[in-house]
Formats: structure tokens, C-alpha cells, sequence
């Protein structure tokens, strides 16, 4: 499966990969998920989604995340998974 990704500005620290009809965004950082975090987490799927809206959309992180951003990501569809 195949995502033209360069009209999507991608921050810094975080990759995008497609699979199976899912698409992972993976975070690899110490610090602390916050509520902001989990706003651009949201504002960028919904990017990826407005190229092919049959995906399912997975947040990969190996750092600490704050239980009301889980919550929040959780509710608008995204899971939440550890590396």
C-alpha cells in the first residue's frame, strides 16, 4: 500500500508507516505525551486519512503518555500502543 506522504508536514522525532490497512505513527521520545501532543497526534491523522479514509490509524510510543491524551486519542479512533 502506497501513502504520498510529502504533502503532509511530518514534526520532528515521529515516522509514518503503512501496513495491512493501518497506518502506525511511531514516536520515539523520553518526554511526557501531553494533551498538545495528542492534538497534533489527532490534526496529523486526519491528514493521512483525508488521502485514504479506509485506514485504520495506530500511535506507537515508547514514552510516558498523560491518561486524559490516551483517553482523548482513544476516543477519536486512534489506538495507542507501546514499541
Amino acid at each position: 500500500m502506497t501513502i504520498n506522504l510529502e504533502s503532509i508536514k511530518i514534526p520532528r522525532g515521529t515516522e509514518i508507516c503503512a501496513s495491512r490497512g493501518k497506518i502506525f505513527i511511531k514516536k520515539n521520545r523520553k518526554s511526557r505525551i501531553i494533551m498538545k501532543d495528542g492534538r497534533l497526534i489527532l490534526s496529523l491523522a486526519e491528514s493521512v486519512l483525508a488521502l485514504n479514509p479506509s485506514y485504520k490509524v495506530e500511535l506507537s510510543t515508547n514514552a510516558p503518555m498523560c491518561s486524559k491524551t490516551k483517553k482523548f486519542l482513544e476516543e477519536n479512533g486512534i489506538a495507542v500502543t507501546g514499541l
